[in-house]
């Protein structure tokens, strides 16, 4: 969500005459998008932010920004950490950032815009992308109130995009050759349900569908164009039958869904407040795999929240076993000011939750290695990026599972094919492989074994 939003910013500041640097030293403004939802990540922020205010001294026409999620927490008072810092805005208002670069080139500083939590948001449609995948912003804020999170605080309460903004802007995104698209909400599901977003008159709905969300993903699955969509965070309480049957039913859809459990203990889960139960978790996880044998699951865990014994540790161990998570993202409970979780008594220490974070880590290596196992001698469609991060000579992609793909590039294939890939060997959250051919065109590689 946070790559959205800056990319959403750059895009601003390029339509407003700016250049984009190549390099961070090369830029004469740079701007910080800030996360709250651990402290590690803020910190992370402060110390960036200290080291360019402090270069000033060197280059004092260099401008620096902050936005996003601490920015709204702080507000004014970020300036009083950072008085050197030009201007700082909050979540609701990046829209503004264009202005306020030119009113800090007129020479104003320590410029601060943060909206109230309920002010209307300003959700930019503009995109700085170029290739073919694009995130689409659907929906903003959250409502639930988990009992360890901030977001609701930093964000907002949910406010849900109309579906023909959401639509005009995937249509555009196809036009200028985007193929996949990543639908992003905080509570992705609950899309439409707090307002209305769909006009009576909206011609989408062939397929019967009557919840807002799985509406809206048929409407997008019809964009021409647009080969592949994902929607990301999940919920358990909105893998309704009719969301499954909409993922099982448009070819569209990647068969990949990231759904946070947090916990596998009922009485921790209560303790976070996330409305469900251990049981509840895996029924949804049960529906979506019977439906979808070929399904990816990826999730987010939380060890050491408060209270949370070895008993209870080994619940969530056991349900990461029983779900057979393809990947899964853990953290050691932060406590964040002012959420509920944080008036409770932090009693797991510090090695212990890295302990318990270490365990499920290795749990996960033996898990993700097993899964990928199986797909050796596979053909997958990858979905092209282009050179791989740590060796250029060799490119990768994702399937439609989200599974990271390297393979020899060879003539023919470029940032945007979607090859067939036949799969060699694994590692716990890579697959290796060699191309057999792309689909939409002649190309067909022969290779003897």
């Amino acid at each position: 969500m946070n790559v959205r939003d800056s990319d959403a910013v750059a895009a601003m500041l390029v339509a407003a005459g700016y250049q984009q640097a190549v390099r961070e030293n090369d830029a004469d403004l740079v701007i910080v998008n800030s996360c709250s939802v651990r402290g590690k990540a803020e910190d992370k922020a402060i110390g960036k932010l200290g080291l360019l205010c402090a270069g000033k001294r060197k280059r004092p026409d260099r401008k620096i920004g902050l936005m996003g999620c601490m920015a709204q927490r702080i507000g004014e008072d970020i300036f009083k950490k950072l008085p050197l810092l030009d201007f700082s805005v909050g979540t609701r208002r990046c829209g503004a950032i264009p202005q306020m670069v030119r009113r800090v080139l007129k020479g104003e500083t320590n410029i601060c815009e943060i909206s109230a939590a309920e002010a209307f948001p300003d959700v930019p449609d503009t995109h700085n992308e170029t290739g073919h995948s694009a995130f689409v912003t659907i929906l903003l804020g959250c409502n639930r109130r988990c009992a360890y999170c901030i977001v609701p605080d930093v964000r907002g309460p949910e406010y849900s995009r109309p579906a023909h903004e959401i639509l005009a802007e995937i249509s555009t995104l196809a036009s200028h050759g985007i193929r996949e698209v990543t639908l992003l909400g905080q509570s992705v599901m609950n899309y439409g349900k707090m307002n209305d977003v769909w006009h009576s008159d909206d011609p989408y709905g062939t397929n019967g569908y009557k919840e807002p969300f799985t509406r809206l993903l048929e409407a997008v699955a019809s964009v021409p164009g647009i080969n592949r969509i994902r929607f990301t965070s999940g919920h358990p309480s909105g893998c309704t039958d009719e969301l499954v049957h909409a993922m099982r039913s448009l070819p569209q859809i990647c068969n990949h869904l990231h759904l946070p459990f947090q916990s596998g203990s009922d009485r921790v889960l209560k303790m976070m407040r996330r409305g469900y139960s251990r049981a509840d978790y895996l029924d949804a996880v049960k529906r979506l795999r019977s439906a979808m044998p070929d399904f990816s699951l990826t999730t987010d865990v939380i060890v050491g929240f408060p209270g949370e014994t070895d008993a209870e540790f080994e619940e969530t161990r056991s349900l990461m076993e029983i779900a057979a998570f393809d990947n899964a993202f853990i953290f050691k409970y932060s406590p964040r000011p002012g959420t509920p979780a944080a008036e409770m008594i932090d009693d797991v220490n510090d090695a212990e939750k890295m302990r318990r974070n270490q365990i499920l880590l290795a749990d996960q290596d033996i898990r993700g290695q097993k899964l990928n196992q199986a797909l050796v001698g596979t053909v997958q469609e990858v979905l092209v990026d282009g050179p791989s991060l740590r060796n250029s000579e060799r490119w990768s992609g994702r399937t439609p599972g989200n599974k990271i793909a390297v393979f020899t590039p060879v003539k023919g294939v470029e940032p945007g094919s979607i090859a067939e890939v036949r799969i060699k060997r694994v590692a716990p959250q890579t697959l290796y492989g060699e191309i057999r051919g792309v689909l939409g065109s002649n190309l067909i590689i022969e290779y003897s074994d």
